[in-house]
């Protein structure tokens, strides 16, 4: 009998029950708190067991999903605009006259192709959180990469390398970085100098991994992965790309001033989602106009948009109501404390790599970043003032365990749909992809490192 994945909500509350549980198990205590910055931190070495409290019921099972959904409306709400507004641009056909045009260009060169449009999906996942949106191009890559003569593995190593790198190296993120460190209590996109600088050397290792393949394949095609595997029929690389015209190109020009309007306001301004969404909004409409897209047609795309991240938002507020139950119980301190036991051990730079192996094991559980955000921060969030290291360690423990993880995770469902696009067996794509996940982290690991001997925060 065949094993299937249970859904990832079904798994969130089942985490939930497994919370409900503990608290009748693990015994309750606190540590003793104090204000430093402007936010509650937890004091190393004044964990206490409290005195027995009273037992949650189970009904508080249920009453913790709508007060969860309440806790967690900012980040919700936020996340339907970004959904409607990055509709609405997509409506416009400024992205994929940009993308088209890229790979146009680029078809000659397989090296700079695969290094470039890398480089381009990791820095789009990176600043929007870009993900699904690149599962119109597989087949186009498919068809781009076999008219080169390498192999549909190679089209979707340079799509799922790019993703996957965005979201783990990611600097401004509004489903990773902007939920984490507003769970840990930090300022949002502090830090981002760091998360960019990092990117590079990132982007580098998975375009040398994806071309050492391709190189292979272009050699000897009976190394390829995907040999006697009958490949979509792309057909030959599409020559209907749209124009990029002077529209698209004032409206990529008005979301790179939107977002910088955003970065500067968060930095300077004390900015926060309530801005942030005002000012997508401005661009979604700002967009609309420029691409002539009727106010009728617009609040059908933004809907649209929207409701694609339905999931998403329902996956945020469930995952809210695991941490949600654990407070109620007053058991995540006790167990921050027991966790911090054994990374304790082991010195600081240590203790940061063991959090970041922990968030790429929960990853198989919680593909969904800003879900799994709302499971773990508020456990290493604690955790990282016990052991000594700043709260951005743990945000960037938690971006490279979620990013990386996502390439080859079998819950993550848009990597399922890429793969099943492509017609490529997850078996194979395993295959590939394992080695470059073990470099990326590997390379993490020693970044984890570098942060807190240097004292990033």
């Amino acid at each position: 009998m065949n094993f299937k994945m249970p859904h990832t909500l079904t798994l969130l509350f089942f985490l939930m029950v497994a919370a409900l549980v503990a608290t009748w198990i693990i015994p309750q205590g606190a540590f003793q708190t104090e204000v430093v910055d402007g936010r509650q931190v937890v004091v190393p070495g004044t964990f206490e067991i409290a005195e027995e409290g009273e037992m949650l019921s189970p009904i508080s099972l249920f009453t913790a999903i709508p007060r969860a959904f309440a806790a967690a409306q900012d980040i919700i709400f936020f996340l339907f605009i970004i959904g409607g507004v990055m509709a609405v641009i997509r409506k416009s056909g400024a992205i994929d006259a940009l993308l088209g045009r890229l790979l146009e260009n680029l078809g000659g060169r397989p090296g700079a192709l695969i290094f470039i449009v890398v480089f381009v999906f990791a820095l789009a996942s990176s600043a929007v959180g870009a993900s699904a949106e690149y599962i119109p191009f597989v087949l186009i890559l498919v068809a781009l990469c076999r008219s080169m003569k390498m192999d549909t593995m190679t089209a979707v190593g340079i799509i799922v390398a790019g993703y996957g790198i965005g979201y783990g190296a990611a600097a401004f993120n509004q489903y990773t970085v902007v939920v984490a460190q507003e769970v840990a209590g930090l300022p949002t996109y502090s830090g981002m100098e760091v998360r960019l600088a990092i990117m590079v050397p990132f982007v580098m290792i998975g375009a040398h991994h994806v071309w050492s393949y391709a190189r292979r394949v272009q050699a000897n095609p009976s190394v390829s992965l995907m040999a006697g595997i009958e490949p979509p029929d792309a057909g030959a690389p599409p020559k209907d790309y749209p124009a990029l015209s002077v529209t698209h190109i004032a409206i990529l020009i008005s979301f790179i001033v939107a977002l910088g309007v955003a970065v500067y306001g968060i930095r300077y301004h004390g900015w926060y989602l309530i801005e942030l969404g005002a000012a997508f909004l401005i661009l979604g409409i700002v967009t609309a106009i420029i691409g002539r897209i009727g106010p009728s047609l617009m609040a059908k795309e933004f809907v649209i948009g929207a409701r694609e991240l339905t999931e998403t938002a329902l996956l945020v507020g469930v995952a809210r109501g695991i941490a949600l139950i654990m407070e109620d119980g007053e058991i995540l301190h006790t167990i921050v404390n027991t966790l911090s036991v054994p990374l304790g051990m082991v010195g600081p730079e240590l203790s940061a790599v063991g959090m970041m192996i922990m968030q790429t094991i929960l990853n198989l559980f919680v593909p969904s970043g800003s879900g799994q955000a709302f499971v773990t921060m508020p456990l290493m969030a604690p955790l990282s003032d016990i052991l000594g290291v700043s709260r951005q360690i743990a945000v960037q423990a938690f971006l490279f365990g979620d990013g990386f993880a996502n390439m080859i995770v079998p819950t993550n469902a848009v990597l399922m749909g890429i793969l099943g696009m492509a017609g490529v067996p997850y078996d194979k794509w395993f295959k590939f992809c394992f080695p470059l996940l073990l470099k990326l982290l590997a390379f993490a690991a020693l970044c984890m490192v570098g942060m807190v001997m240097f004292g990033f925060s």
